[in-house]
């Protein structure tokens, strides 16, 4: 039986969180999780992005004045609006899969083990333009296939379900890619990218995990976890909770995983959450597994609108996920809107839309006395959170935050 508590139903700052009763700091990291992220697969994903033109570790921003205001010690902002020029974390996860997914073809190509060099630096542009890669996306991890196709040689068909904006849409074709616009919601969108690369020789790289489809979606999140031992590194101290957004939960799940696998039962507490319009992993915690939330998964949230989790991140999160919470579009607006205008001294900050669930999860728990003891969000608290995208629809930013990316960052 799980544990729930519900506040102000039907408004704008309602929410819903739901304890996890499988998790629990002291469990063990096991042999099936070190199969899907482990010490040896972040080493070389690090290798790997951190030589690429362009790499540099994104910046890990203290936000003092909001600390105090939620009533907590420290407050950390990883912020990846910067990351490759892509304006998300994406960049590290699909361009590296489908580097390790060209270094593989081309191996069995050319009879020999192909080095990652040879790939990156498309040694064999012939061979490798006879591949095609392809995903579905809501718009980010999109960008990110096909910016690394573009840049290691091979074709890329990115598929997109009816309401991601023209503005992603456009800002993946700019790579090269061709895009396709699928009825229905991300879940549609995925099973079609994948009945038409089977039928066409494709190859899928996408970030979400199925029964039959594993080793790609574990090159994405090993390229996430980068970013995690980036954060991870540059702190004094372990933080004591780390509120992470959820979508199908890969950037999740990696974040637990480098989590867990440093600081064991010392790691922080982890809040995962969930638009309240696509909360799987509510669902999935409630029933104590992978459950899918039909509809359309209407979220402005577009990043995290999905109904399915990926059953390599249920694997890791199943015992190392304290809990999740659900929340309404109207709370990452306004979350949207407090970082874009900050207290005192606070640096300004462009934080899309799915990048700021963390945030508004905290901010739910922290305004709420009986559950900050429940979370044991004391006053003492070290909080970090990871801004998983700046402005990548840029227009839409504009609307919901009434003021321009170009004007937040022109401020900070």
């Amino acid at each position: 039986m799980t544990t729930e508590y519900t506040r102000a139903a039907g408004s704008d700052d309602a929410f819903t969180l739901c304890l996890n009763p499988q998790a629990a700091k002291d469990k063990p990291w096991t042999a099936d999780q070190d199969a899907i992220l482990s010490d040896a697969g972040l080493t070389a994903a690090r290798a790997t992005i951190s030589g690429w033109p362009g790499y540099a570790p994104t910046p890990l921003l203290g936000l003092p004045e909001l600390a105090v205001g939620l009533g907590i010690a420290q407050l950390c902002y990883k912020d990846e609006g910067g990351r490759f020029g892509l304006g998300s974390f994406k960049a590290l996860g699909g361009a590296y899969a489908v580097a390790r997914l060209l270094q593989a073809e081309l191996s069995k190509t050319l009879g020999r083990e192909v080095s990652m060099e040879e790939v990156t630096s498309v040694a064999y542009p012939d061979e490798a333009a006879q591949i095609t890669v392809c995903c579905a996306t809501d718009g980010n991890h999109g960008r990110s296939v096909a910016w690394g196709a573009q840049n290691f040689g091979c074709g890329c068909v990115i598929f997109i379900h009816a309401t991601v904006s023209e503005a992603r849409k456009d800002a993946i074709a700019a790579y090269g890619a061709e895009v396709r616009r699928c009825a229905g919601n991300y879940d549609d969108s995925v099973r079609e990218a994948q009945e038409t690369a089977s039928a066409e020789g494709w190859f899928v790289v996408s970030d979400t995990s199925y029964e039959g489809y594993m080793d790609v979606p574990r090159d994405v999140m090993q390229g996430y976890e980068v970013m995690a031992a980036e954060a991870f590194d540059t702190l004094d101290v372990p933080p004591t909770h780390i509120f992470l957004q959820t979508g199908v939960g890969g950037m999740a799940a990696a974040v637990t995983a480098q989590a867990v696998r440093r600081w064991g039962a010392g790691r922080p507490l982890i809040v995962l959450c969930d638009p309240d319009q696509s909360a799987c992993y509510l669902e999935t915690i409630r029933a104590g597994r992978p459950v899918a939330v039909e509809g359309d998964l209407d979220t402005l949230m577009a990043g995290l609108a999905c109904g399915e989790v990926s059953a390599l991140a249920w694997e890791i999160l199943k015992d190392h996920a304290d809990a999740v919470i659900a929340l309404t579009d109207a709370a990452a607006v306004a979350a949207m809107r407090r970082l874009a205008r900050p207290e005192g001294n606070d640096p300004a900050i462009v934080a899309g839309e799915s990048a700021v669930a963390g945030l508004a999860g905290l901010t739910a728990i922290a305004d709420d006395d009986e559950l900050r003891a429940v979370l044991g969000l004391g006053h003492d608290a070290r909080v970090l959170l990871f801004g998983t995208e700046g402005d990548t629809d840029a227009a839409l930013y504009e609307e919901l935050v009434g003021l321009s990316g170009d004007a937040v960052r022109g401020a900070a």
